[in-house]
């Protein structure tokens, strides 16, 4: 079972499959990321309330289900204020479209599951007047079409999915992408930021982040040129998803069809901009084969 862990006078963080922040201030508190479902959320309110605090605020690092699903429940419970950076505030509202931009039409009904589709939830743009005191944020966006890093005056850094730890890389190998080339500048931004403390969504608290940034950079790259490698004699998307999926030993179900297929479009994306992949057509075949010139 998760419990709450103090980072600082003020910051804690609730351990668990996506880790939740605490922050307090007086007898209130707020959170950073709200868990996957009601059952997450209503353990976390068993913490804060056996801790003698009140919950005003989430926020939000960005609109993925696993950090947004237990919103609804909170906001139900509580009456608290849910905030997202951007346009992710409106996929919480409208949390129908998350599978929508993943799939590329309308999904089916496997393909909402809670794993991909947060309840929806009254959720406001964030901005740097709705934070108690003592908070701060900042963008690294990539992941998600944006997302926040949150900073408490304890100098402790909570970087939502900027960053994954060694062991979810090498589990997973192609985490997913919103967009490959500002997923690589919030990384180069991640390394400058100042703090005692950088938590991670999945993985364990750390007191330097430049190891992590430099691991996923890494990981990034290694994707990419396993792309341009496969496609070296043209592929479709299906046949790319296919080749990706037995070249990183994943098994393929529905949900990482869905994953899977939407980083690999952005990665092709990110290096066809690059001019290291262009499309061509075979007949009436959308093939992506690697440029003469890379």
């Amino acid at each position: 079972m998760s419990s709450l862990n103090r980072l600082g006078e003020n910051t804690f963080y609730i351990d668990g499959v996506t880790n939740i922040g605490v922050y307090r201030y007086g007898g209130k508190c707020c959170l950073i990321d709200a868990g996957l479902d009601k059952g997450v959320a209503k353990h976390i309110l068993e913490l804060i309330s056996e801790n003698s605090m009140e919950l005003e605020k989430v926020f939000l690092t960005h609109s993925h289900a696993d950090h947004a699903g237990g919103c609804a429940y909170l906001k139900q419970q509580t009456g608290c204020e849910v905030f997202a950076p951007g346009v992710c505030a409106q996929l919480v509202r409208y949390s129908f479209l998350i599978p929508t931009t993943l799939y590329g039409g309308y999904p089916n009904e496997r393909m909402r599951s809670k794993f991909i589709t947060p309840e929806s939830c009254e959720c406001a743009e964030i901005t740097q007047g709705d934070l108690p005191e003592g908070l701060s944020f900042v963008h690294a966006d990539g992941h998600d079409f944006e997302q926040t890093a949150f900073k408490t005056d304890d100098g402790v850094w909570f970087v939502g999915d900027a960053v994954s730890d060694k062991e979810t890389l090498d589990k997973y190998r192609i985490s997913f992408l919103q967009n490959v080339g500002e997923h690589l500048d919030s990384l180069e931004r991640l390394k400058t930021l100042e703090g005692n403390v950088f938590v991670p969504s999945h993985g364990v608290p750390v007191n330097e982040i430049n190891t992590l940034c430099e691991e996923n950079i890494e990981n990034v790259r290694e994707v990419a040129e396993t792309i341009k490698r496969l496609c070296k004699n043209g592929l479709s998307i299906d046949e790319l998803i296919e080749r990706l999926l037995d070249e990183f030993n994943i098994r393929l179900y529905i949900m990482q069809y869905e994953l899977v297929g939407a980083t690999a479009r952005s990665y092709l994306s990110y290096l066809a901009e690059r001019k290291e992949i262009e499309y061509v057509f075979d007949g009436n075949k959308l093939m992506w084969k690697t440029a003469e010139s890379s």
